[in-house]
């Protein structure tokens, strides 16, 4: 029994843990720019008793925070979304499409299969190969 490619085989698996992808951590929003709304209550929970106490003063302000809120979120939406172009823009075109690329890859995976193949061959066989 050949061992090489199993041995070759157990060293890929043992370094295999330190290859996978980094797991990207979500990034935090400083407190004071932006605050999460309160959530909502359940589709077929009852909404909590209106009193008679509440007055429409907190009811009004509560609407204009909300209203601030999604104004500030409006204005970083269109700001990021102009920061997205002006990047965009800046990056030069790409040399091969993705799709040239992985051509591109084939190809130079077959040719040097060929020409290990070739190399690796060896004298076992006194006969030229009329191929090459």
């Amino acid at each position: 029994m050949h061992t090489g490619p199993l041995s070759l085989l157990l060293i890929a698996l043992t370094f295999a843990p330190w290859l996978a992808a980094e797991e990207l951590l979500p990034a935090t929003t400083a407190p004071d720019t932006v605050t999460a709304p309160e959530p909502s209550p359940a589709p077929g929970a009852m909404p909590p008793p209106l009193d008679s106490t509440v007055d429409e003063g907190s009811a009004t302000a509560a609407a204009e925070r909300e209203s601030a809120l999604l104004g500030r979120l409006r204005q970083e939406n269109q700001r990021l979304k102009l920061k997205l172009k002006e990047s965009l823009a800046q990056q030069p075109e790409k040399l091969l499409s993705e799709q040239q690329t992985w051509f591109a890859v084939g190809a130079g995976t077959a040719l040097l299969a060929f020409v290990v193949g070739r190399l690796s061959g060896g004298r076992r066989n006194k006969r030229q190969s009329q191929w090459v």
